[in-house]
């Protein structure tokens, strides 16, 4: 045990031996040995003024840590909502059996991999996805898990160069965009920025090649965009490395006429000059500026995602040069607090990471406290599954939400503030760990900021995944070291919040749109939207959508306009059927509810809420129960337990969900299912159980008819396996593609006749029907 006195010497050192340095504390032994073993657990105990007890009571409430050894290698399946409606339920069941793994077993007997499930990865419109170590797969089907973990064996312990020769800087023709956001490196994004230094630097070209963060197009990743110093700019899409060469040397030529001549010749013996043979790619002429062609991006008004696509993430002097930190030097050169306070009010803006409140009341709540010291925190938790909206803006707009919160703190006159960011989400947490220290060094954060008397401190604080942590009272909570409760309220924390302290909580979206709101006024942020519904709002558009992707839409547009418009309508020409608006605390909005308006007050009529912007398309085969049930599950789990009805409530509802799905329902249940959801909704203390009903509340009032349709023993759309049989239809064309698939031998070899299904073996996972070519595989 020298050596892990040692460390846990070192790292007391270096965190502290408090409550509050213990998070970050579990966090770095976890990193160290892949999980928390009992006897370094010990030593923190002996060597710090936290208890046994205390550590290993926050230890257990975290998802990210782990108190049983682990493989070598973590295999993490997304389980999140638009994971789930695309079979990631079924690829986790793959992998267990591809890893031989028993009922309970989380790690293989070689100790090499570990299979869990994980709420949600940020990369929706990818999905299934799944994620070994550092290295994230997309549209993963049950029946590619094999071909997954032989891809990460090939590329496991490979050394990629990333030293890339410079091109001749002088007389530049041009610049090549890589987007670099969460979607498109899972994507190949690397691949694809390697093989474009490779072909600039062999042919001599002069192109400034620049990395830029989300442009949003999330389902027509990886994304390149060519802008050349004459003509339009073009984006290109689904880009794959063989392309690039071509891509590069249609916009660009060659100096040298040897070069050119090899070039040409390359050309005409590979045949690839015209778009057409560009097989996947898709091209979109837009401007420089936000008015772009495709359809897509049309619809939307960027203001917390402005110059998408355009501006590296971390290149403070080209955030300048488009505006940035105008605004700030405005507010503290030219404003007293109470004038910024006034303009965020006159905005109308409200938060957007839940309920609504209006933000400039908040702000002057806590001006108002007499306290000098104060802390502002953003709120970048973000653990709805199927939402990616704070990630995408933390990694592509680090000083765009800096910038907010120096204007908020001087506002209400805070010194001291933290990012609190899930550490699920590591790009983010690495571009605002160096965007604040580029900062740091530029005086627009520490003391004097550009000599105007005022000092601000802003550190990180990385989450350490719990839902319940979204809710501000639990986050301050966790900051403080503690397990992640939510606190009876009043208080409030604009009166005592973090330490006992007045604190201002606001989203990373909310404070995104605080430096257009100063730099444009008032009126021009308050003219977009609608009625209370003022600005812009941010969602993550995922689930069974052609086109997915991060969206920044105004208030009031509807929900059929951004699905048809914008989406692109419902993949693979089904039928849309609803749409779940705000995650686990939202509600489902059937179809024929379309044409209502994207607003705080609608959507709350239709029993859904904004909350963090999860938008999930749901089509004909989706079953409204399962849905349900998946949200319940999800807040029953995530539960922090302090309060009954929550705890108890939830895991009523659940357990009658459970048997509705599994054909065990029976006459009352739904009279139930109502009765203790009304009374979950009232007597909860915070808002993940006030709101985990709205699921289960808003499936039942537009969907009644498909939980009766369980309780008769029938799922209308063949999605809950206990209620469904799979069967070959006479269509069958004896291909035995469905056999070779079958991952239990029940389809017996028997080319060229019409196959059977051995429905005692069948474990309905499915893969026979994806893998017909004919339809010939019924389910009812």
């Amino acid at each position: 045990m020298t050596e892990e006195n040692k460390y846990i010497d070192q790292l007391i050192q270096e965190k502290g031996a408090t409550k509050k340095s213990l998070i970050p504390i579990l966090q770095a032994i976890q990193k160290e040995y892949n999980y928390l073993p009992e006897e370094v657990l010990r030593l923190v105990a002996e060597k710090s003024e936290i208890s046994l007890a205390e550590i290993i009571g926050v230890a257990s409430f975290y998802s990210q840590f782990r108190l049983q050894p682990v493989g070598e290698h973590i295999i993490k399946v997304c389980v999140g909502t638009a994971c789930h409606v695309k079979g990631a339920g079924q690829v986790y069941d793959a992998f267990r059996r591809e890893l031989k793994l028993a009922e309970g077993q989380e790690t293989e007997e070689s100790g090499k991999y570990t299979l869990e499930q994980v709420a949600c990865l940020g990369c929706c419109t990818l999905a299934p996805v799944v994620q070994i170590d550092e290295t994230t797969y997309g549209h993963v089907a049950s029946d590619q898990v094999g071909q997954v973990i032989a891809d990460f064996e090939s590329i496991k312990g490979a050394k990629k160069s990333n030293k890339a020769r410079k091109a001749d800087g002088s007389e530049i023709q041009g610049e090549i965009r890589i987007g670099l956001g969460s979607c498109c490196v899972a994507s190949g994004s690397k691949e694809i920025q390697e093989e474009v230094q490779h072909v600039v630097n062999d042919s001599g070209l002069r192109v400034s090649l620049k990395h830029v963060g989300c442009v949003g197009m999330c389902h027509q990743v990886p994304l390149v965009e060519v802008v050349p110093n004459e003509g339009e700019p073009t984006l290109y899409a689904k880009v794959k490395p063989e392309d690039v060469k071509n891509i590069v040397e249609s916009h660009f030529q060659a100096p040298g006429y040897f070069t050119r001549l090899k070039n040409k010749l390359f050309h005409a013996v590979e045949e690839i000059q015209t778009d057409r043979n560009w097989d996947g790619i898709e091209r979109y002429e837009i401007s420089m500026r936000e008015k772009p062609v495709a359809s897509f991006l049309g619809k939307q008004v960027p203001i917390a995602t402005e110059y998408r696509g355009i501006i590296n993430p971390l290149d403070i002097n080209e955030y300048l040069s488009r505006g940035g930190f105008s605004a700030v030097k405005k507010v503290l050169n030219k404003m007293a607090p109470e004038e910024v306070i006034r303009e965020v009010k006159d905005s109308g803006i409200r938060g957007r990471g839940g309920a609504g409140f209006p933000t400039g009341l908040k702000w002057e709540l806590v001006k108002k406290q007499e306290d000098p010291e104060k802390y502002i925190i953003c709120n970048g938790d973000e653990g709805d599954p199927g939402a990616f909206m704070d990630r995408m803006l933390l990694e592509s707009y680090p000083y765009r939400v800096i910038e907010g919160m120096i204007i908020a703190a001087y506002a209400v006159g805070i010194h001291q503030g933290y990012f609190y960011i899930r550490a699920e989400y590591p790009l983010a947490v690495k571009r605002i760990r160096e965007a604040l220290k580029i900062c740091k060094a530029k005086n627009y954060l520490g003391e004097n900021i550009l000599g105007s008397g005022f000092d601000l401190e802003l550190q990180i604080y990385e989450g350490a995944g719990a839902f319940v942590c979204g809710e501000e009272s639990a986050l301050i909570a966790s900051i403080e070291g503690n397990r992640g409760f939510p606190r009876m309220r009043p208080p409030f924390p604009a009166e005592s919040g973090l330490w006992g302290k007045p604190t201002l909580v606001n989203n990373t979206e909310t404070l995104a749109q605080i430096s257009f709101i100063l730099r444009e006024g008032a009126e021009g942020f308050s003219k977009i939207g609608s009625g209370k519904s003022t600005g812009t709002k941010v969602f993550a558009l995922a689930g069974k959508v052609a086109r997915g992707g991060l969206i920044e839409v105004p208030m009031g547009i509807t929900i059929k306009q951004v699905i048809e418009e914008i989406g692109g309508g419902i993949a693979n020409g089904r039928k849309f059927k609803a749409v779940q608006i705000g995650g686990p605390s939202g509600g489902c909005i059937p179809a024929e509810h379309s044409n209502t308006p994207i607003d705080y007050e609608s959507l709350g009529e239709m029993g859904a809420m904004m909350g963090s912007g999860g938008l999930v398309v749901l089509d004909d085969t989706d079953c409204m129960v399962d849905i349900a049930r998946y949200f319940l599950s999800f807040t029953q789990e995530e539960s922090c337990g302090k309060c009954t009805f929550c705890r108890v409530g939830t895991k009523r509802m659940l357990d009658i969900l459970d048997g509705i799905v599994s054909g065990k329902g029976k006459k009352g249940d739904i009279e139930e299912l109502e009765h203790l959801a009304e009374w979950t909704k009232k007597g909860s203390l915070c808002g993940l159980g006030k709101t985990a009903p709205n699921p289960v509340l808003s499936t039942l009032k537009h969907f009644r008819d498909e939980y009766e349709a369980h309780i008769n023993g029938t799922c209308p759309t063949g999605k809950c396996a206990e209620l469904i049989t799979y069967s070959v239809n006479d269509d069958c064309i004896g291909c035995t593609k469905c056999v070779q698939k079958c991952p239990v031998d029940a389809i017996p070899f028997t080319p060229h006749e019409k196959h059977t299904i051995d429905t005692e073996l069948c474990i309905k996972c499915d893969a026979c029907r994806a893998a017909c070519p004919v339809d010939a595989i019924d389910v009812k």
